[in-house]
């Protein structure tokens, strides 16, 4: 089907398509065209389902409305909710976004950058890869208007909305150790990224402050082989010579794969091990136990990222001002 232009009102009327463009924008009375003739344009408009061209639009003014939103793993629960309310948060403001994934790997967060710059979009919000604080100090020479949400780099300055990573990761753990447990395993990610290494250092530090920490109560895990991985890191901690009697496990994706592992190898749980897991799952719920677990506020941090970029694209790129935000977990442990 044909596109439906303002020259196809125009000439349907027999008007001028600048006359059609006024009344198509609310700007009849400015440009003096009667009640009556932009009704009839409106009508026709509606008639022929014209759509507004908001690229053109958007070249022309220099803003093309839309945002580009780079998540690490869609399939990873935590961030498909985030990317639902931020899509939510975005319409209300008139937004549309491009959402990417990147699946935890470098060179297409790269890949994928250069293709959101090249759509024009007026800003991003990005959970950054491992080894990618180069692309971020990119935007930053380029002045263009970023949000870093769940992730960031601690020695760059820049527009960012976290938990309280080492905070939460404390509590958890000393949770444990207030439920009777003194051989408390950790299952975390093989990688260098500041929540990641907040989140264990929460855990060390809990334990240190016990005195019960035993480094080698720690297991690694690889995002590329991470079921085999998880499978692997149970198996080393259930057969350990001094019984783990917990395991906290510092993301969801660990979290869903530490459990169906436990249930996997007849591991009793809470009786012979206690678990606290990063972000709820509904999973969690079919279980005839109650599963704890640190809920991180997405919503609001969906909400302050979208605040905060659409602040920033509305300000002179050179007076661009930054602000980390930090939101507090909460465990829910009943």
């Amino acid at each position: 089907m044909k596109r439906v232009s303002l020259k196809t009102i125009a000439e349907q009327l027999g008007v001028s398509t600048a006359t059609v463009s006024l009344a198509l924008s609310g700007k009849a009375k400015e440009g003096r065209v009667s009640e009556e003739l932009s009704n009839k344009i409106v009508d026709m408009a509606k008639e022929l389902n014209y759509m507004p061209n908001t690229l053109a639009k958007g070249l022309r003014i220099g803003k093309s409305k839309t945002i580009g939103l780079v998540i690490a793993d869609i399939s990873n629960v935590f961030f498909g909710t985030l990317a639902l309310h931020i899509q939510e948060y975005a319409e209300k403001e008139g937004y549309a976004i491009i959402i990417v994934n990147t699946n935890e790997r470098f060179d297409k967060m790269e890949k994928l950058m250069q293709l959101l710059k090249a759509r024009q979009v007026d800003g991003f919000i990005i959970t950054p890869t491992e080894n990618s604080k180069e692309l971020i100090e990119d935007l930053i020479a380029e002045k263009l208007p970023f949000v870093l949400v769940d992730r960031s780099f601690p020695d760059l300055e820049v527009n960012s909305v976290l938990i309280n990573n080492y905070d939460i990761s404390y509590k958890s753990t000393e949770k444990l150790i207030q439920q009777g447990c003194r051989n408390i395993g950790l299952i975390t990610y093989k990688q260098n990224q500041f929540h990641i290494n907040e989140r264990g250092r929460g855990y060390v530090e809990a334990l240190k402050d016990a005195g019960i920490f035993n480094p080698e109560n720690i297991e690694e895990v690889c995002y590329d082989s991470l079921k085999s991985d998880v499978d692997s890191a149970i198996y080393n901690l259930i057969n350990k010579k001094d019984k783990i009697d917990g395991i906290f496990f510092t993301t969801n994706s660990i979290s869903i794969n530490g459990v169906k592992s436990l249930i996997k190898n007849n591991i009793n749980v809470p009786k012979e091990i206690q678990i606290m897991c990063f972000d709820e799952s509904e999973a969690f719920y079919l279980l005839p136990y109650m599963v704890p677990f640190v809920k991180q506020p997405i919503e609001q941090m969906a909400e302050k990222s979208m605040e905060l970029l659409i602040a920033n694209i509305k300000m002179d790129k050179v007076n661009i001002e930054i602000k980390q935000c930090i939101i507090d977990a909460e465990l829910i442990i009943e």
